[in-house]
């Protein structure tokens, strides 16, 4: 019988379907154990992953007989493509499972942001009464910025619509004239104008060469005084250091980041006390609804794979 890996957590239901047709290894600590891994992987056909286990050098190099990668997620920097495609390896994304929690995520950090009054709670519990420290603003009206129009992107336009918000976005592999800017009301514009115009800018772009360090100090004092950044796609496109000056000079109005350059994020950044910052441990894309939709397109995807199937 054929053996899977599984070394991050994955939905219950999900690993039991599995198990009826493979030898299935499930640990979800094991991404921590690098050692037990190499020794498992060695005989397995499949190995089913989230972000932080590295699909690459050592790892390949010990799974000779590995067929099949199943990403619980969509981000793939984690894995070595180059090398898998040279390996006739198939990488299988769970490609749109989880474009609602991202989408909603991303919509309640333009409410928390706007809005500037949820983390002072414990100052309302001990008997304080700030009322006119703690108005806010709302997001009806304003101009929020999509970097990247693919599926989560969409998912989080049609929301900011429906809240009142004009949206526009900037991705230059989206020609200007296609249907899907008309579909869904957003106009496509220049890197620069997108900067110069949105009170709220999202990030829906993977970590690339292209995209390293994009917002940088300079793009970020390029954006509009008193704007948000919201960051759901992956660590190290935004300068930490540079966004957390520019939230205490008070040229950003705040920030909400899921990702980090380093993960778990090292105690005593930039970012630690930074004001208006919210930090999260990239869980944009993780409810326990995705996790079960994200867990059954893998599971299923990967054992047609194995089987010969079209995944």
């Amino acid at each position: 019988m054929e053996s899977i890996v599984i070394t991050e957590f994955m939905d219950t239901d999900a690993v039991n379907a599995l198990s009826e047709h493979f030898n299935v290894i499930y640990d979800k600590t094991l991404v921590n154990h690098q050692d037990k891994l190499l020794e498992l992987v060695a005989d397995c056909g499949a190995i089913i992953v989230r972000n932080k286990t590295q699909v690459r050098g050592s790892l390949l190099e010990a799974a000779g007989n590995l067929r099949v990668v199943g990403r619980l997620g969509v981000g793939l920097d984690n894995i070595d493509m180059e090398e898998c495609r040279r390996r006739n390896i198939s990488v299988i994304p769970a490609t749109g499972a989880n474009n609602i929690s991202v989408a909603e995520y991303v919509m309640a950090g333009l409410l928390m942001l706007a809005r500037g009054c949820y983390l002072n709670g414990a100052e309302v519990a001990a008997g304080g009464w700030p009322r006119e420290r703690m108005v806010g603003g709302e997001i009806c009206g304003k101009t929020l910025g999509l970097l990247g129009f693919g599926g989560i992107a969409r998912d989080v336009a049609r929301r900011a619509a429906a809240c009142g918000m004009k949206v526009i976005a900037h991705d230059p592999f989206v020609p200007d004239d296609a249907p899907v800017w008309k579909e869904y009301g957003v106009p496509p514009v220049a890197l620069d104008a997108m900067l110069a115009e949105a009170d709220a800018i999202s990030l829906h772009v993977p970590l690339n060469d292209r995209t390293r360090n994009l917002f940088n100090a300079e793009r970020i004092a390029a954006m509009k005084p008193g704007a948000f950044l919201i960051n759901t796609a992956r660590g190290g496109i935004v300068d930490e250091t540079a966004l957390a000056e520019a939230l205490r000079s008070g040229g950003l109005g705040g920030a909400m980041l899921d990702v980090f350059a380093a993960e778990p994020l090292p105690g005593g950044t930039a970012l630690a006390g930074a004001p208006n910052c919210l930090l999260t441990p990239h869980i944009a894309g993780v409810t326990h609804e995705s996790n079960r939709r994200v867990s059954a397109m893998i599971a299923e995807k990967v054992s047609a794979a194995l089987k010969g199937e079209p995944a």
